[in-house]
């Protein structure tokens, strides 16, 4: 197995971690506060494994260019609105249910690429949007009386909205800051994927806490106190998140985000041994079926 894959499938594992502690961080504070602390706590475990890199193990920072801060702002913005609604949404729907939802996002990049930069998809990515598609439709009606009606509409719903959302913006932050750790290969004397990752993170981890920071401090004072008192489970928080973020950002140095993302996949078997084991929840077969359709939608653009 290829370093790139074993890279995706350990951040997958601990993304579903991260999303686990964060359901249970909706029981204490507010949707932006348990989306706060995957940034703020993860800040300062960023700096150590930047730190770690250029202090121990002796390799140069980056330069970055105007491209680099484009992109990664562009990136930790998108980054935030899906976090906020990925955690939002766990309020309407089950944490595997939610999960699936912001699962499309592959689909949903390859389906931007064809609609808004007239990229040429095979039919099977074609199909692949599709599948992904009828999963939604699926899982929005699975706990109603299903019909043609119901099935059409599916997509408009509260909650598909909010989830199709999420994996909009997962997939904009994805190919943001892969254009932004492969705009600083020039400055280095020799690709380095980890220092590319690693600087990378540290900056739209940086961005993130400051913007969200300022967001409470202004409006929300109130989360902040929280925040606070949840300290313990927000720091795990922000390590498990921070290191997956690192393993994201170099599996997707090393390969495209695409691929990356179709491989991620396997999250979705985490996350359904964490709904049932962990907290407990009820799924009937209709909501497996659609997970099960959006995941081989995702699978098959990796043919696509």
């Amino acid at each position: 197995m290829e370093l790139w894959a074993i890279i995706t499938i350990g951040s997958a594992f601990l993304q579903n971690v991260r999303s686990t502690l964060q359901k249970h961080l909706k029981g204490q504070m507010g949707t932006t506060g348990a989306t706060f602390v995957r940034f703020g706590f993860g800040l300062p475990f960023a700096l150590i494994y930047l730190a770690v890199l250029n202090q121990v193990l002796h390799r140069p920072l980056p330069i970055p260019g105007v491209a680099f801060v484009g992109w990664a702002l562009a990136g930790a913005l998108a980054q935030i609105a899906a976090t906020f609604l990925l955690v939002h949404i766990f309020s309407y729907r089950n944490f595997a249910v939610g999960t699936a939802y912001s699962r499309t996002e592959p689909a949903q990049a390859a389906l931007i690429a064809l609609l808004w930069f007239s990229e040429t998809v095979s039919p099977l990515t074609i199909g692949a949007i599709l599948l992904s598609i009828i999963g939604v439709m699926l899982i929005s009606v699975a706990r109603t009386t299903i019909s043609p009606r119901s099935l059409i509409i599916s997509v408009t719903s509260r909650t598909a909205t909010v989830g199709l959302g999420s994996g909009f913006f997962f997939g904009i932050s994805g190919i943001s800051y892969r254009a932004a750790s492969l705009s600083l290969e020039p400055s280095l004397p020799a690709p380095d994927t980890a220092m590319q990752a690693s600087f990378t993170l540290v900056v739209v981890i940086f961005i993130q806490t400051v913007s969200m920071l300022a967001w409470m401090v202004l409006y929300d004072p109130e989360e902040l106190v929280r925040v606070r008192k949840a300290w313990r489970t927000a720091s795990l928080v922000g390590f498990v998140g921070a290191t997956a973020s690192f393993g994201w950002f170099a599996a997707m140095t090393l390969q495209q985000v695409a691929v990356v993302k179709a491989l991620a996949q396997v999250e979705m078997l985490f996350t359904f041994a964490s709904s049932v084991l962990i907290f407990k929840e009820k799924i009937n077969r209709v909501e497996v079926l659609g997970c099960i359709v959006i995941v081989a939608g995702v699978l098959l653009l990796l043919l696509g």
